[in-house]
């Protein structure tokens, strides 16, 4: 039995290979779920980039204008409400994306039959959607992330014109870029376990069964 193991275990390389053909031949479902991802992770972004940007810009162009004590005003303020905004297009930007991978995961379950058909072991099975999981969440948060702030630094660049790129605090650009990008794989990473958990563990005749 552990012969028959060591070589259905395939290596991590070729895991990835398969992944990536899967993803090739589900090229429409999974450019939705990367459509999803994206435009989710997006709108987190644009919402927590504008509460960080805006600030020093205001301020930056009221003192411009010779209001110095409304600008302190306009800088110290506003917290509790951008700690209230980021969190509802978090809940809203989770939604999304579990909802598009649950579905992702779902309607697969009578390849994943055949797989099991095939002599697939629950732990490949259960590898293979995490490597498209987490290629899916990378593409889609990363590019996400890119897209919420070019937008957010259009939109801004309407109103404060040339004090955008001179206030801009590029350092906590470049820590929202990362962060959305972080919680965009964890919430793609762990939208698609349980699906992919349930999907290993059905016995191959009932997961062929299922209709989608």
């Amino acid at each position: 039995m552990a012969a028959v193991q060591r070589q259905i275990q395939l290596p991590l390389s070729k895991a990835l290979g398969i992944a990536l053909a899967s993803l090739r031949v589900r090229l429409g479902r999974s450019l939705l779920t990367l459509l999803t991802i994206i435009m989710a992770i997006a709108f987190l972004t644009n919402i927590w980039a504008s509460r960080v940007f805006e600030p020093p810009m205001r301020a930056a162009k009221l003192a411009a204008q010779g209001l110095a004590d409304v600008a302190n005003i306009e800088a110290g303020g506003g917290t509790s409400r951008m700690v209230w905004l980021i969190s509802l297009s978090l809940l809203v930007c989770t939604v999304g994306i579990t909802n598009a991978m649950l579905m992702s995961v779902m309607e697969r379950f009578r390849e994943i039959g055949t797989m099991k058909c095939l002599g697939a072991l629950d732990s490949f099975i259960l590898k293979l959607f995490l490597i498209e999981s987490f290629l899916l969440g990378l593409a889609g948060s990363l590019a996400g992330a890119l897209l919420g702030q070019v937008v957010t630094i259009a939109l801004l660049a309407r109103n404060y014109h040339g004090h955008v790129f001179a206030n801009l605090p590029w350092g906590s650009a470049w820590l929202i870029l990362l962060a959305s990008t972080a919680i965009g794989m964890t919430i793609t990473a762990l939208a698609a376990l349980y699906p992919a958990l349930k999907a290993a563990k059905m016995q191959p005749i009932a997961a062929m069964r299922v209709a989608v």
